[in-house]
């Protein structure tokens, strides 16, 4: 009886094509995970009056990543059928956690990117204010069906283009406590899906938010870059001082050409709007996300199963920026 090779482990047999590591497929296609976590529970800190959180919640909240696993059938999914409409719904559960540490009850809300309105359903679910804009009909509509579902109170929104907030809130007063959002990243979606994508839709066929002109989602990178510039200048303008800005943003893989992390682009040209400061960010891991084997047995290929989300902060005009 031969010894089996100390290439190979209980998890499979090493394929010989692979020149980079003594790793099987199933131990490759773990590393491949872009978030690994380990360790213990952070340091409890304070901090200012800033949500109806204990000391306890606030510091569990401050931990640098956010791991869900949500369902998406069931009570617990929040009319995930609905949602899944949209090729990028945000889950109601997580923008409710968002909402709750940076808000208290009776705080304002906006969402100038509101799709089938994660952030309105989780404003309703905590007793705030939400105020929802999008170009898409029939995303809003299908908010308006998951409301209904849900027997949730309706959040007010606007169809319309949020780089004329101006515009569309002509007549109101509104002073919003925070605003989290997440946009359509240029011609992302309109390239051929891979993965989680390609699984869910049975297809690499491109997956775009909408065929407007205006969409961000149909914008090269830089006129994207400068749209998404334009819809928060536009919307700091209903943001009260001290009040916060959260925006989703998911990485690229990199090519020759680029780096692709577009968390920095975005950090980067934001940070050029005036009296708005970059605060961090927090790591949402989404584990409702399959692995897949890419660049096996060749090359690594990062499995990107986690965004960002970028935290900025309205601050006064005599406040010294960095």
């Amino acid at each position: 009886m031969s010894k089996p090779s100390k290439k190979d482990s209980p998890k499979g047999k090493h394929d010989p094509r692979n020149q980079v590591n003594d790793l099987t497929g199933r131990e490759w296609v773990y590393f491949l995970n872009s978030m690994e976590l380990e360790g213990g529970e952070p340091r409890i800190v304070t901090g200012e009056k800033l949500n109806e959180l204990s000391e306890e919640e606030w510091a569990k909240f401050l931990a640098p990543v956010i791991d869900t696993l949500y369902p998406t059938s069931g009570k617990e999914a929040y009319a995930h059928h609905i949602r899944k409409k949209h090729p990028s719904p945000k889950p109601p559960q997580l923008m409710k956690r968002l909402i709750e540490f940076f808000t208290k009850k009776g705080g304002w809300v906006l969402d100038p990117f509101a799709g089938v309105g994660g952030t309105l359903l989780a404003c309703s679910m905590t007793g705030r204010y939400g105020v929802g804009v999008d170009l898409s009909a029939e995303y809003l509509e299908l908010y308006e069906q998951v409301s209904r579902e849900l027997n949730l109170e309706p959040q007010k929104v606007y169809q319309g283009d949020a780089r004329r907030l101006g515009e569309i809130f002509r007549g109101e007063d509104y002073l919003f406590d925070l605003i989290l959002t997440d946009p359509p990243y240029g011609d992302m979606l309109s390239r051929k899906r891979t993965g989680e994508r390609k699984k869910k839709t049975g297809s690499d066929a491109p997956t775009p938010f909408t065929d407007h002109r205006d969409d961000l989602g149909n914008m090269s990178p830089e006129a994207f870059y400068g749209a998404l510039e334009e819809v928060i200048t536009e919307s700091l303008r209903f943001l009260k001082v001290k009040g916060y800005v959260l925006i989703f943003c998911k990485d690229m893989q990199p090519t020759a050409e680029h780096h692709n992390m577009i968390h920095a682009d975005v950090v980067n040209r934001l940070m050029q709007i005036p009296n708005l400061r970059f605060r961090g960010y927090k790591i949402w891991y989404d584990k409702s996300l399959n692995l897949y084997p890419f660049g096996y047995p060749y090359a690594y290929v990062s499995n990107q199963l986690h965004q960002f989300i970028l935290i900025f902060r309205k601050e006064p005009s005599d406040h010294p920026m960095p």
